[in-house]
């Protein structure tokens, strides 16, 4: 089942299964307990993330293709980094290049993990039990800070807007993530091509490490590592500049768009 997080025509917050026309099936219950489709249709005025995470999880270097364009060595065990939850944006809300940091501006298409119920130390065979449900993820992400100025990844990938994410969650009992494309397109071209069976760390690895580090709160979200062809590898490099339209698509999922505009 596809849920939608959005504004209806009258400001309310809702849940809904989207359908076609921009309308969603109201969804009465809560996220993370027992809920029911309607039969209530309402219009989406406003997507909103789908999720409202207590945690953002980030996860470098997954894919080994990816590893090796940056000239970096494929980890022995997951790379871990947080991403301010202040950076969450929704579908169709715009990327904002920061002021202090515009040039170097760079997308990361990504499967996210949402976590449905409190996990900790969870083995790899019951993981996925503590999975709620997917989305798309855009990891965005300021190179110059992260390569050069700041040598961390903070605050280059913690600015606000730096972590679309929606357009909805696709729940665990209806999506696959051990085969699914993962593609992101700039202004219509192609840039990423990947699939989630390349990862080097699979979902229920990663839920399972994160869980041995840190207690996993319901909605807590997981961006899984992003596959080769970003923007900073390339020659010349690629950056976001204002103007741009960002796609992020995750077979089975849907597409994530967002335009890019100047801080």
């Amino acid at each position: 089942m596809k849920i939608a997080r959005f504004e209806d025509d009258q400001g309310n917050v809702c849940l809904g299964e989207p359908t076609a026309d921009g309308l969603a099936r109201l969804i009465e219950g809560d996220l993370f307990g027992p809920k029911q489709v309607t039969d209530v249709e309402v219009k989406i005025t406003r997507l909103m993330p789908p999720v409202k995470p207590p945690n953002i999880f980030g996860i470098g270097l997954n894919y080994q293709a990816h590893a090796a364009e940056g000239g970096r060595k494929v980890p022995d065990e997951p790379l871990v980094f947080l991403k301010a939850t202040s950076s969450l944006l929704a579908a169709g809300d715009p990327i904002c290049l920061p002021p202090s940091a515009p040039d170097e501006v760079d997308l990361e298409a990504e499967l996210g993990i949402v976590i449905g119920r409190t996990a900790k130390r969870v083995s790899k065979t019951n993981a996925l039990d503590f999975c709620l449900g997917y989305t798309c993820v855009n990891d965005v992400s300021a190179r110059d800070c992260q390569k050069r100025r700041d040598k961390q990844w903070s605050r280059a990938k913690g600015f606000d807007t730096f972590c679309p994410v929606g357009p909805w969650l696709v729940t665990a009992d209806a999506f696959d993530p051990s085969e699914a494309g993962v593609e992101s397109d700039l202004n219509g071209q192609s840039m990423q091509r990947g699939n989630t069976r390349d990862m080097i760390f699979d979902c229920a690895t990663l839920i399972s490490y994160l869980s041995h580090q840190f207690t996993l709160l319901p909605g807590t979200l997981i961006c899984t590592g992003t596959p080769a062809g970003v923007g900073f590898a390339r020659v010349p490099p690629i950056f976001l500049k204002s103007g741009d339209q960002v796609e992020i698509r995750v077979e089975g999922i849907g597409t994530l768009a967002n335009p890019v505009i100047a801080g």
